[in-house]
């Protein structure tokens, strides 16, 4: 267990519709980044907590898939109205956790609205099909139906976001769900299921289990659980879905990222050196779609390295809460980690540009703060080139055709976002198509999807067969069952619609 004098206050467990205190004795400190201290602890779960919370989904699936989906659909429209209404309290709740400033707190959350307003469809999502007359007297149909208990495991970089993608679907189709957060940020989680509950949540429909490696898991070892979503680092992703099908769930776990912005000689600079600094730095560079690799097709490297050098030093970091443009990482250890790149950068042979650690933030001085890092002539072999650093280092690559370019951005394990900037539609268009990553922008540095299409990569950035929300998260979170239908006549009755007896395969006629 690991205290500070600081931290006063301990974030327990939220099962069947309540607080509920942990009695594990274990947890983890929860820090404010801008001030560098541990604000709270967290409890990590014991196996006793994590089987209550999974019974408790388990206990209340019947009587809520059972309701029809016209309440399930009124819960979701309330829970709409509270989530605006109430949107900047969440917002302070996330920058006090994670770091990011008031301003990216609420554009998560409205990204994740989003979803919630896409579940508030619900009816029309789950609608099946009908075919009358396949065969004579014979119809054929299918409905959907809800899995039964989900586990939801989300990351520190989207506390609202991520489990947004993915709560309001789930909980619309007729799921119950254990919702584990990340222990670095725990509280957004909690304040959730409050507001749910307010919008008339049947009590254990809507769970949340705090914990670490132990209380995944629980989720992903019990026969209870019948799906996983994930969001994190490949690595973690590729074990949550490798264990979680080996339990006999439904997977999808989405993984990590190596984002490149192909520019084109014909772009405009200024337009790609805006977007460069928001992509790259936006949230501290702490998100699976931000870039981190600037891809430029010569001779344009220098004038463009320039507008984005120039742009970065006028760029004023510091505490989210005091109208910043960048906030600080969010934990020490994860701030010299990424700073430890730099170095590595520099033994590599690349040029610094821009040095984050010299930065003097608007905040206090035990924040965890690194400034945004321009990095010229990354070599391919690099660290920083091929690990997903996370954290505001911009990596430039300079090559000398279109097609070296894509050939460096089709090479990379991950396949998660990609973009193009060029005023070339044919470019563009030759590009959309050849890419191996799976989601694209063109002029578009975050190509992130809106609901009521599908997120999710290619290759190491995604493990199963779904992406998250969109048609994808109705079909995760629902069963398809399909129905032959046959009623006889009534003025028929024991007449040739009835059949007789045929033991040959039957057929449509």
């Amino acid at each position: 267990m690991t205290t500070t004098e600081t931290a006063t206050t301990t974030v327990g467990h939220w099962i069947n519709g309540k607080h509920v205190a942990s009695a594990s004795g274990n947890t983890a400190p929860v820090y404010d980044p801008a001030l560098g201290v541990a604000t709270k602890q967290v409890a990590l779960a014991n196996d006793d907590e994590i089987q209550a919370a999974i019974g408790s989904a388990t206990a209340a699936f019947p009587e809520w898939s059972d309701l029809s989906l016209a309440k399930r659909q009124a819960v979701m429209f309330s829970f709409r109205e509270i989530l605006n209404r109430d949107k900047a309290e969440l917002a302070e709740i996330i920058t006090s956790e994670h770091g990011k400033v008031i301003d990216d707190a609420l554009g998560e959350i409205a990204r994740g609205q989003e979803v919630v307003e896409l579940a508030t469809n619900i009816p029309s999502l789950m609608k099946g099909e009908f075919s009358d007359q396949v065969s004579t007297g014979i119809d054929v149909y299918s409905i959907r139906q809800p899995l039964g208990v989900v586990g939801i495991i989300s990351p520190f970089n989207f506390p609202a976001m991520v489990p947004l993608w993915f709560l309001p679907i789930a909980i619309a189709a007729g799921n119950t769900v254990v919702l584990k957060p990340s222990e670095k940020d725990p509280s957004a989680a909690m304040w959730l299921a409050e507001k749910f509950q307010e919008a008339g949540l049947p009590d254990g429909v809507f769970n949340v289990l705090n914990g670490d490696k132990a209380a995944v898991d629980g989720l992903l070892t019990s026969p209870d659980v019948q799906s996983i979503s994930f969001v994190g680092s490949t690595p973690i992703a590729q074990y949550v879905y490798e264990t979680g099908t080996k339990h006999g769930k439904r997977v999808q776990a989405l993984g990590g990222a190596k984002n490149h912005m192909l520019v084109l000689p014909d772009a405009d600079l200024d337009l790609v050196a805006d977007n460069a600094i928001n992509a790259g730095f936006g949230s501290a560079g702490e998100r699976c779609m931000a870039i981190s690799v600037v891809v430029v097709v010569e001779p344009i490297a220098d004038e463009l390295i320039a507008k984005i050098a120039e742009r970065a030093a006028t760029l004023r970091i510091g505490d989210g809460r005091r109208g910043c443009d960048m906030g600080p990482l969010v934990t020490e250890q994860h701030r010299d980690k990424v700073a430890s790149y730099i170095e590595v950068a520099e033994q590599d042979g690349a040029v610094i540009v821009v040095d984050g650690r010299t930065v003097r933030p608007d905040g206090d001085e035990n924040g965890f703060w690194l400034g945004p890092t321009l990095i010229d002539r990354v070599p391919t072999t690099s660290r920083v080139y091929t690990d997903e650093v996370f954290g505001p280092l911009l990596a430039v690559v300079r090559v000398e055709s279109y097609a070296e370019g894509l050939a460096l951005i089709n090479a990379s394990p991950y396949g998660n976002g990609t973009a193009i900037f060029t005023n070339d539609g044919g470019a563009a268009r030759r590009f959309q198509r050849d890419v191996q990553v799976g989601m694209i922008g063109i002029n578009v540095p975050i190509p992130v999807p809106v609901a009521y299409y599908s997120f999710g990569g290619w290759k190491n950035s995604l493990f199963g067969d779904h992406k998250a929300y969109g048609a994808d998260g109705v079909s995760f979170f629902t069963r398809q069952k399909a129905i032959t239908s046959r009623w006889a006549d009534p003025s028929e009755r024991g007449g040739p619609s009835h059949g007789g007896i045929n033991l040959g395969f039957p057929s449509n006629n």
